[in-house]
């Protein structure tokens, strides 16, 4: 048994406590003392849930749509430094041979169970079923119109790990491609997009129930046909993603959409890519080459290209620039992503129970230590 003693720790239904936090595998203790052995911290640490990630591509100069299990695991140490804890491999838009490779690693890396790095949690399937007009970076030959003989290919080879599939909802079959996906417990995602209003109420009544990177490759909000931005602005069923890298989201319009989305709707991503962690030059995105410079990524044209954003600077952007309370920020990066992926009752928050999965941070946000199921991943 470890614990951190007389540390500052954001305890669910407590807020920011001075406590000795018990745990091993999992939380065992919130307390005034303890006698298991100590992991000192600094004086300005603060003990926080591990952050979860739901929509991220890669890392660390490796990426989901690689597929070696040899990628998964570099994403998955490199994540670990900036706080992450809990992931979905996310890919993308490409040929069916190349996402179904994608599919077996991660089957095959969470077969082997490693403990090393952040834990993947599953797939977020961004694409191929979206519209290609709104396609962004993801390369449109391989766009696809909602199959749902094809999904249930891909699920089954990933071990049915699919968590979240990015879909626009106004293209023929979407329909009943959500339904299918809720019936299985799958999140049908809003997303590369030229939906209005009418095709996202038809989509919620389906099940529909995130947004995937609000504001980016969607229909933009108009005062006579209020699109995907402002139907998710007002309909309180769905969950809104968020790159908080102040770089594909504005400061104002990331404080338009806080003031219009209950404070458990809002989900913090990174949507990074394979440069996140490495020098600024030339990197790559599903066969597109990318040019990295001063934290943006863009394709040759312009067209931004996912980010290298790290989760604990989206964090300190939503306090410090955006003017978020600390403690709600953290829970856009923690509990909110846990509940979308229905694994809040094991993750995103610290209670007695839940698994111990820690980011501890400093005063400037550095990430001092990454805990993930009671093992230190990370040491600065």
């Amino acid at each position: 048994m470890k614990c951190f003693k007389n540390a500052t720790v954001y305890a669910e239904g407590k807020g920011l406590v001075k406590c000795a936090l018990e745990f091993d595998e999992k939380i065992r203790k919130i307390a005034k003392k303890s006698k298991a052995e100590e992991i000192a911290l600094p004086e300005n640490a603060i003990v926080l849930p591990g952050f979860i990630d739901e929509h991220i591509h890669g890392a660390g100069g490796s990426d989901g749509m690689d597929g070696t299990v040899e990628d998964i695991a570099t994403i998955a140490k490199t994540i670990a430094a900036e706080g992450t804890t809990s992931f979905l491999v996310t890919t993308m838009t490409q040929s069916k041979e190349n996402i179904t490779k994608a599919m077996e690693a991660v089957k095959a890396y969470r077969e082997a169970d490693s403990d090393e790095g952040a834990r993947v949690v599953g797939i977020h399937l961004e694409g191929p079923f979206i519209a290609a007009a709104h396609k962004g970076a993801q390369p449109l030959e391989y766009v696809k119109t909602p199959d749902i003989a094809t999904f249930d290919e891909y699920n089954g080879a990933s071990g049915n790990a699919i968590k979240i599939v990015t879909l626009a909802p106004e293209v023929e079959g979407a329909e009943e491609f959500i339904r299918h996906l809720t019936e299985k417990g799958i999140v049908s995602s809003i997303g590369h997009t030229g939906a209005k209003f009418a095709d996202i109420e038809k989509a919620i009544e389906a099940g529909a129930s995130n947004v995937t990177h609000t504001y980016n490759a969607q229909t933009a909000l108009h005062h006579r046909e209020i699109g995907t931005v402002g139907s998710a602005m007002l309909l309180d069923a769905l969950n809104c993603e968020l790159i908080a890298d102040t770089v594909h989201v504005s400061v104002p319009a990331i404080r338009l959409l806080v003031k219009n989305k209950p404070s458990d709707k809002l989900t913090l991503i990174t949507d990074a890519m394979r440069a996140k962690g490495v020098p600024d030059g030339v990197s790559e995105l599903g066969g597109q080459t990318v040019y990295v410079k001063n934290g943006e990524a863009r394709l040759e044209d312009g067209t931004l290209a996912g980010s290298v954003l790290r989760m604990n600077r989206a964090v300190q952007n939503m306090v410090e620039k955006v003017g978020v309370p600390f403690t709600q920020a953290v829970d856009y990066a923690t509990i909110n992503p846990a509940r979308a992926l229905k694994i809040d009752d094991e993750a995103g928050s610290i209670k007695v129970g839940k698994r111990a999965d820690f980011t501890v941070l400093d005063d400037k946000y550095d990430v001092l230590l990454t805990v993930r199921g009671g093992k230190v991943v990370y040491k600065a």
